[in-house]
């Protein structure tokens, strides 16, 4: 089983930046397809963003692009989320996740998840 655990959330006002981390304690990390999703209070979980095994393929959901960066370390087993130039809607617990396939924008399920880490932007 992969163990995920996410670490770097906390409040911020709009316009700063937070960088979220995620270890996850397996050596075949490398092979696994690695993303962020978020749920914000009464809303759905939702994709923020997927990076392949290798970091050759990425995909973000419109609403970061441009402003969150997804990547990884192999070598430490940690998946990287910086966010810069947050919003107050940005504010939601934001989940690692892991899969042995490509994870993909409106993807709702994978195959391992973390247990969130809270992020919070004030206006």
């Amino acid at each position: 089983q992969v163990q995920l655990v996410e670490s770097g959330g906390g409040l911020v006002q709009a316009g700063g930046s937070l960088r979220l981390s995620c270890a996850a304690s397996e050596r075949t990390f490398p092979n696994y397809h690695m993303g962020w999703f978020r749920q914000a209070p009464g809303k759905e979980r939702e994709f923020v963003v997927a990076t392949s095994w290798n970091g050759g393929s990425t995909y973000y959901a419109d609403s970061v692009k441009g402003r969150f960066t997804i990547s990884r370390d192999n070598a430490k087993n940690t998946v990287y989320l910086q966010m810069n130039s947050l919003k107050p809607e940005d504010t939601a617990v934001y989940y690692c996740a892991a899969g042995r396939r490509q994870i993909l924008p409106g993807d709702r399920f994978v195959d391992y998840w973390g247990q969130g880490t809270q992020v919070t932007v004030s206006s």
